[in-house]
C-alpha cells in the first residue's frame, strides 16, 4: 500500500495488487506501492472514480492555500501493514489541505502541486519533475519494464523492498533512486568529514557524540527531500544509485520539494517542519564556558574580570557535575551555596547563566527509585539495564511524563534560583558502543525510533519555557534531528579534537547543518579534547579558531585544556578533575588582544546579526551559509568548501592551516570591500589574501555594513 500526498494534505492511496504480467500471460507479478492501471476495465473505473473524489475534495480546499509555501512538494508513503501509522508525522508538522491536479489514462497516473509533479508508471514506478523537467526518479531493474524506459533486467531489483523481521512487524526497509549525472548533494546534519559535497557518501542515519543526522538533502538540480523516518539507517549517494535504508520500520515515509535556488528550497523545508524562533538578543554576543568551573566563586571572578576589562558576554556557562549526583538536577551546595545570589550578580553584569543538564541518573541518586517505578528510563531488550559512566542509566524523554518530570525539577532547583538557559548535553545520548538493537524506548525500539531522542529532548525544554516568554529561549544541545530547529535547539558539534583538521571539519559540518534546516549551530572554539595551553602551538590555533568563531551563529570558547586540574574532593560536585583556564587572558597578551579585538567586532555585528537570525526565523535561511547559496549562478561557487558567507553580505575566508599568514580566496562575482583594508576589490576572480595572525581575510558587499 502507498500513498502520496501533497505537502499538507491532499492523499493517493492504492492498494499493492497481483496483476498480470503481459496482457495474455497467466503468470501473476507482485509489485510495491502504486498501482493506478489494471487491465481489468472494472478496476480502472473504480480508480477514477476514487481519484476523482480525491481531486473533488482538494478543490473544496482551496481556500485554505494562503501561501506559495504550501506549493512545491509532495509526500509519500508506503507500507505492507494492512493501513497506515496515521499520526506518526516526525519532522513535519501538521497538514493543512491544498489544492493539487491528479490524472489518469492508459498509461499511469500523475499528481501535481505547484511545479513539482510526481507520474507513475502502470507498474508503480515513481519518477518526480520539476516543471516538466525529471529531478528523480526510483530505481528499478526489471524484465517487465517498458520498453520505453530502457532499464529492462533480470536483476528483480524494485525500488521499495522490504525484509520482514518476524513477529515484531516491522520490516527492514530499502528505497532506492537513479542517480543523476553531475548532481551535488549537501546537508544531511553534521558528520566529522571533509565533504561537503556529500555525492559519493555513505552516511550513517544515527546520532553519536559529535554526529547529528538531520537527513534533508539539498540538490544542485533543484530539489530537497526529507527522509522523514527516524529508524536507525544509512544512506549512499553512489554514482549508480542512490540507497535509502532503515534497519526497522512499519512504513516508508519521504517528502521532496523542488525550487530554482537553495534558498526556496530552505523556506519550502521550515514550513513544513516549523521555523526555528527569534534568536535572543543576549545570544548575539560572546558565551564564556569551560570544562568546567568547580565552584561558584570560581565561575563568579571569571565574569567579574570580564566586567572589570570592559569585555561584554552574554552567556556565562555551568558545566556538568556541579552536581552531588547525576539524576539529582541540582547544584551540590557545598561547592555553590547560595544560587541566586550567584544569578542575581551576574544580571547586574548584563550575563545569563546557562547550566548543563544531562538525561543521566544514577542509582545513587536522591530521584533514581521514583523514576525507575514510574517507567521512566530507558530500557534493554536483553540483559541489564544500559548503563553509562558507571552505574547511571538514561532518562526516556521520548515519554511525555518523563519530560514533564524533568522539567519540573528543573523549575525546582534552578529556575527559582535565577538561573536562565539550559545546556542539554548527552543529547544522542552517548551509549558506551552504540548498542542501537538493545535500546527500547516508550515509543518503540532504538532501532525503528532513536533517531527521535535528541528532538524530544529539546522539545522538554520547549514546552516548559511556554509558561514564560519562548522569546528568550534558547537550548544549547549535542545533537538533533530534522525539526529540532522548531524547539529552540542550538547545536553544537560536540567533543572534537584541538587540530587545524578538525577546525576544517566543523566549518564543513556547520554549512551542512544549516542547509539540512538547522540555523542555530556553533562549537567549541579550539576544540575540545587536547588543548595543551602549554603549547604556543595551541595558542596559535586557538587565535585561528576563536576569528572564525566569530562569525559562527554563536560566538563560544569552550573546551577541556590541559594539563588537568585535582579534583577538589572525593565525592559529589568536587570528585572530578576538571581542565585549566580557559579564559581569552589564560593565552598571553597577543592573543588577548587578538580575541578582544574579535568581540568588539561581533558586538559591532549585532544589527546584522539580528536581520540575519529573523531571516531564518521567518523563511528557514542558514545564518553560516555557503558561498553558492547566496550565488546560486555561480558555478565556482558550488565547489568552494572552505570559505562562507554570514548572512547576505559578509564573506569569511578562515585560515585553516598551521603557520599560515596568507591564503587563496574566491571572490564571488560583485564588488567587495576588505574588513581590514577597505580596499574595494572586482569580484568573480581568485586573489592572494595576506592573513598575518591577527587578521582573518573578511570581504563586506559594496555598499553593505559602513559601520564596519
Amino acid at each position: 500500500m502507498a500513498a502520496v500526498t501533497g505537502p499538507k494534505a491532499a492523499q493517493i492511496f492504492c492498494e499493492q495488487r497481483v496483476v498480470p504480467r503481459k496482457p495474455g500471460l497467466s503468470s501473476p507479478i507482485r509489485t510495491e506501492g502504486f498501482i493506478f492501471l489494471y487491465y481489468d476495465e472494472k478496476e480502472h473505473s473504480f480508480m477514477k472514480e476514487q481519484l476523482e473524489k480525491i481531486r473533488q475534495e482538494a478543490l473544496g480546499a482551496l481556500d485554505g492555500v494562503k501561501d506559495a509555501g504550501e506549493l512545491d512538494a509532495l509526500r509519500v508513503r508506503a507500507t505492507c501493514a494492512a493501513s497506515f501509522t496515521d499520526g506518526e508525522d516526525h519532522a513535519l508538522l501538521p497538514a493543512a489541505s491544498v489544492l493539487v491536479q491528479i490524472s489518469i489514462d492508459e498509461k499511469g497516473a500523475s499528481i501535481i502541486n505547484g511545479h513539482i509533479r510526481c507520474d507513475i508508471d502502470r507498474f508503480g514506478v515513481m519518477t518526480f519533475l520539476r516543471d516538466g523537467k525529471p529531478i528523480l526518479r526510483e530505481y528499478e531493474r526489471n524484465r517487465y519494464a517498458p520498453t520505453d524506459r530502457p532499464l529492462c533486467s533480470a536483476l528483480e531489483i524494485r525500488p521499495r523492498m522490504y525484509a520482514p523481521h518476524t513477529g515484531t512487524g516491522c520490516s527492514r526497509f530499502t528505497m532506492r533512486f537513479e542517480a543523476n549525472d553531475g548532481e551535488k548533494l549537501y546537508g544531511m546534519g553534521q558528520y566529522q568529514q571533509k565533504q561537503l559535497n556529500l555525492k559519493g557518501c555513505t552516511l550513517e542515519l544515527a546520532h553519536r557524540n559529535s554526529q547529528a543526522s538531520v537527513p534533508f538533502v539539498v540538490s544542485n538540480l533543484g530539489y530537497g527531500m526529507l527522509w522523514n523516518n527516524p529508524a536507525i539507517g544509512r544512506v549512499t549517494f553512489a554514482s549508480n544509485v542512490t540507497e535509502w535504508e532503515a534497519e526497522s520500520t512499519i512504513q516508508m515515509d519521504y517528502w521532496i520539494c523542488c525550487g530554482d535556488t537553495p534558498a526556496r528550497l530552505e523556506k519550502l523545508y521550515s514550513a513544513a517542519t516549523g521555523h526555528v524562533p527569534m534568536m535572543p538578543d543576549f545570544a548575539l554576543g560572546f558565551w564564556q564556558s569551560k570544562l568546567r568551573y568547580q565552584t561558584q566563586e570560581e565561575l563568579l571572578n571569571v565574569a567579574r574580570e570580564y566586567h572589570r576589562r570592559g569585555v561584554p558576554v552574554g552567556v556565562m556557562v555551568a558545566d556538568f557535575f556541579h552536581w552531588p549526583h547525576q539524576g539529582d538536577w541540582r547544584f551540590d551546595a557545598e561547592y555553590w551555596p547560595d544560587v541566586k545570589a550567584m544569578c542575581d550578580e551576574l544580571h547586574a553584569m548584563g550575563m545569563k547563566l546557562m547550566v548543563s543538564v544531562w538525561p543521566t541518573v544514577q542509582e545513587d541518586s536522591e530521584n533514581y527509585r521514583e523514576l525507575l517505578e514510574k517507567g521512566y528510563l530507558v530500557r534493554s531488550d536483553r540483559g541489564s539495564r544500559l548503563r553509562h559512566l558507571g552505574n547511571a542509566c538514561y532518562l526516556d524523554v521520548t515519554n511525555p511524563d518523563a519530560r514533564r518530570y524533568l522539567w519540573d525539577k528543573l523549575c525546582q532547583n534552578y529556575r527559582s534560583q535565577g538561573v536562565d538557559l539550559f545546556w542539554l548535553d548527552e543529547a544522542e545520548p552517548e551509549y558506551t558502543g552504540y548498542p542501537y538493537s538493545n535500546i527500547r524506548y516508550s515509543i518503540g525500539s532504538d532501532l525503528e525510533k532513536g533517531n527521535l531522542y535528541p528532538l524530544c529532548y529539546a522539545r522538554m525544554a520547549w514546552d516548559g519555557f511556554s509558561d514564560a516568554s519562548q522569546d528568550e529561549t534558547v537550548s544549547l544541545i549535542r545533537c538533533a534531528w530534522a525539526g529540532s530547529q522548531r524547539y529552540g535547539a542550538l547545536v553544537w558539534s560536540g567533543d572534537i579534537e584541538s587540530t587545524f583538521d578538525c577546525m576544517r571539519t566543523q566549518l564543513v559540518a556547520g554549512l551542512n547543518m544549516g542547509l539540512a534546516g538547522i540555523p542555530w549551530w556553533t562549537m567549541d572554539i579550539g576544540g575540545f579534547h587536547f588543548g595543551d595551553t602549554r603549547d604556543p602551538g595551541f595558542a596559535e590555533l586557538l587565535i585561528r579558531w576563536f576569528q572564525l568563531g566569530t562569525f559562527c551563529p554563536v560566538m563560544r570558547l569552550h573546551g577541556d585544556r590541559e594539563p588537568h586540574k585535582a579534583p577538589l574532593s572525593d565525592h559529589g560536585g568536587g570528585a572530578l578533575p576538571t581542565g585549566v583556564e580557559n579564559e581569552i587572558w589564560s593565552y598571553g597578551e597577543e592573543a588577548c588582544a587578538i580575541m578582544t579585538r574579535m568581540i568588539g567586532l561581533r558586538e559591532r555585528m549585532r544589527d546584522y546579526l539580528r536581520n540575519a537570525m529573523r531571516q531564518a526565523h521567518e523563511d528557514g535561511q542558514p545564518v553560516m551559509r555557503t558561498l553558492f547559496y547566496n550565488q546560486p549562478d555561480d558555478e565556482t561557487a558550488w565547489e568552494i568548501d572552505d570559505e562562507f558567507f554570514l548572512g547576505d553580505d559578509v564573506l569569511v575566508c578562515p585560515v585553516l592551516e598551521r603557520g599560515a599568514v596568507s591564503r587563496r580566496v574566491y571572490l564571488p562575482r560583485g564588488r567587495w570591500r576588505g574588513l581590514w583594508d577597505h580596499q574595494i576589490y572586482e569580484g568573480g576572480r581568485w586573489m592572494q589574501a595576506d592573513a598575518p595572525i591577527d587578521v582573518i581575510p573578511v570581504y563586506i558587499r559594496d555598499g553593505k555594513l559602513a559601520e564596519l
